[in-house]
């Protein structure tokens, strides 16, 4: 599963910003690929419609990186299943 949701959140984040998804590394920073905070903003909005999850506000500030985004929607994932 990890594998498969990377997979799905680089092609949300490419899809968002326009890039091909082959361009986005797991492990880039969003500052590596140029993204400012309004991209961030879309970036969240379309990762929360894609996996259907609430990102909370203190985390959405937090995340930096690809990684830091796929382990958060990891969490938030299995939080919902668990429910």
């Amino acid at each position: 599963m990890p594998d498969e949701l990377a997979a799905r959140a680089i092609q949300v984040i490419a899809k968002t910003q326009h890039l091909p998804p082959e361009s986005i590394t797991i492990d880039q920073t969003f500052a590596e690929l140029k993204f400012d905070s309004l991209d961030g903003m879309n970036i969240l909005f379309a990762i929360e419609n894609e996996f259907d999850i609430s990102i909370p506000d203190d985390q959405a500030v937090q995340i930096k990186s690809v990684r830091e985004m796929v382990e958060g929607i990891e969490k938030l994932v299995a939080a919902k299943e668990a429910a």
